[in-house]
């Protein structure tokens, strides 16, 4: 068997060819730390980690105080597509970076799979 950041970059690996429209993606502890990545050269893992899990915090407690249960998913829409923040089971969470073209509800599903799959090795 793999060892699980291998196991990791191999399920974001096949997440970025199963879907052309998603860019990016990377898995964050929900403490806002990198545990694996396949982001664009240019982009910096640490940052990226740091801002999801700023986003997560605020979603959970918004989440919350509006009484909508536990956080699952947030997006972000953007002139030029999509930031995805999604749980990942209780330690981490699933960052994806798609174009403006992306069908949201395929790379919903396709994410969601993801998600278990990683909270499985987590």
């Amino acid at each position: 068997m793999e060892s699980t950041p291998e196991s990791l970059d191999t399920i974001l690996k096949k997440l970025l060819a199963a879907i052309p429209e998603v860019k990016a993606a990377a898995i964050v502890s929900v403490e806002g730390l990198p545990i694996a990545s396949a982001l664009p050269q240019d982009v910096d893992e640490t940052r990226i980690a740091a801002m999801t899990a700023a986003l997560l915090s605020l979603a959970e407690r918004a989440a919350l105080e509006m009484s909508k249960g536990e956080f699952e998913q947030v997006y972000v829409r953007g002139s030029n597509g999509y930031l995805l923040v999604l749980s990942a089971g209780q330690n981490a969470v699933l960052t994806v970076s798609t174009t403006k073209d992306v069908r949201l509800g395929l790379i919903f599903l396709d994410c969601k799979r993801t998600c278990e799959k990683i909270a499985k090795l987590i």
